[in-house]
């Protein structure tokens, strides 16, 4: 099918393209980028054109958190109805952790999973391998076998390593060939907690997460990293203090990643409310001050990515006491509203509210260089967004089977910027407002 979508707004991050064109889409590549007064490819015939006028043309969001529910839920058909999520929201490129049921830990899982989502002809997904076997701590696992089912990288996803001796042979093993290894700084007994520690989990009655969980966990990390030389991506920081440490690492010349969440950047912990299991979140929500870390280390370049952090959670899952509730929500339909809403408020250029979501988790991983980025040759990965049209956040109108968010317009009165209204994942039109 030949695209040409035209009169819109095209926006790069990766080469700083900003200016109003058309872009033209054959066999699932870019054909041509075509300027305000520049003709077409001759040989180039449109079969159907998209009118962007007043919207945004971008590259397609790469998502670097979005947990699938599959291996696991194949009877509820989560894969399908989370990556129909993913291109309503734009997302057309998603990394999910090892956390699944089974555990990613053997090549034939990933290849299952990979196969099944290339059929749905939606996003591109991209697993990750679990660092342990079943994640339990103790034995590696078959690193360069899992690599070459299709992971990009390995995991504890929420499970700490408690034996700092097997984190540390685990560096040692992924630099030496050269693969990056994703872990979420958090201690693994000063994390058992649900709400962070403070006044208000005191008043509440709910057991804290001090924020020496997280320093701690990043100091041990760090101090492997100097021995192994490995590459670290941190996941989903979500303290002032752990911004600052980032920081000093990355001024030290440690080769060291980070991103944050929809939630932290936009939510503290007085969004718990009277117990609102919503906001019963891994990482915990902090304090006002740790958001508004969290936000300039964003806008500064130490954190480099925006991710939606989504978990789909049954409603009977989150219909327990706020303590006992399962962690997560939905979010990769709001992932580019929340990064224009960031934007907006702190000032940020959109170029930036966009290459933290295109560009930054496309780098980070490596190897998939041609997505996160409009260029001639490259895959075909667009979405087109109208960034002056509000929308609220509503149960009904959310496409993936995880329908908590602490976003929703009635719990929070929050309305978003930034309608999808198409997207195209390797030239297919995948969604269409």
């Amino acid at each position: 099918m030949k695209t040409l979508i035209q009169n819109g707004r095209v926006i790069d991050p990766a080469s700083g393209l900003d200016e109003v064109a058309d872009i033209a889409i054959a066999a699932g590549k870019i054909q041509a980028i075509v300027k305000k007064g520049a003709s077409l490819p001759e040989a180039f015939h449109a079969e159907k054109t998209f009118e962007a006028k007043g919207c945004i043309v971008a590259p397609g969001l790469v998502d670097l958190q979005a947990r699938l529910r599959e291996p696991g839920y194949e009877h509820e058909g989560m894969l399908e109805s989370e990556l129909k999520a993913a291109v309503a929201g734009g997302v057309t490129s998603l990394v999910c952790p090892p956390d699944t049921d089974p555990v990613l830990d053997e090549p034939g899982l990933v290849e299952m999973l990979t196969f099944r989502a290339e059929k749905l002809h939606r996003s591109r997904v991209f697993p990750l391998g679990a660092l342990t076997r079943g994640l339990q701590g103790t034995v590696l696992t078959e690193m360069a076998e899992l690599t070459e089912a299709g992971c990009i990288g390995f995991s504890q996803a929420e499970v700490p390593i408690a034996d700092t001796q097997v984190l540390q042979r685990a560096l040692q093993y992924a630099s030496t060939y050269g693969y990056t290894v994703w872990l979420r700084p958090q201690d693994l007994h000063l994390g058992k907690g649900v709400a962070a520690s403070g006044a208000l989990a005191t008043r509440l009655g709910l057991s804290g997460v001090p924020v020496a969980a997280e320093t701690i966990a990043l100091h041990t990390i760090f101090a492997l990293m100097r021995s192994s030389q490995a590459r670290v991506h941190l996941c989903r920081i979500s303290s002032a203090e752990g911004v600052a440490l980032i920081r000093a690492a990355k001024q030290e010349g440690l080769k060291v990643t980070a991103d944050v969440s929809i939630n932290s950047l936009h939510l503290s912990e007085l969004d718990i409310g009277y117990f609102d299991s919503c906001a019963r979140l891994t990482p915990v929500l902090r304090q006002a001050k740790d958001r508004d870390a969290l936000r300039d280390g964003l806008k500064d370049g130490t954190l480099d990515v925006l991710v939606s952090d989504h978990s789909p959670v049954d409603i009977d899952a989150k219909a327990l006491p706020f303590a006992e509730a399962e962690p997560g929500a939905t979010g990769m339909e709001l992932l580019l509203s929340l990064s224009l809403k960031w934007a907006h408020e702190t000032g940020v250029p959109l170029q930036r509210a966009l290459d933290v979501v295109t560009a930054q988790p496309a780098r980070i991983l490596g190897h998939a260089k041609s997505i996160g980025h409009l260029q001639v040759g490259g895959v075909a990965d667009v979405v087109v967004f109208d960034p002056q049209e509000q929308w609220q956040v509503t149960s009904d109108g959310l496409h993936s089977q995880g329908k908590h968010t602490p976003f929703g317009f009635a719990r929070s009165g929050m309305a978003l910027p930034g309608r999808v209204k198409a997207t195209w994942v390797n030239g297919h039109l995948a969604f269409a407002a």
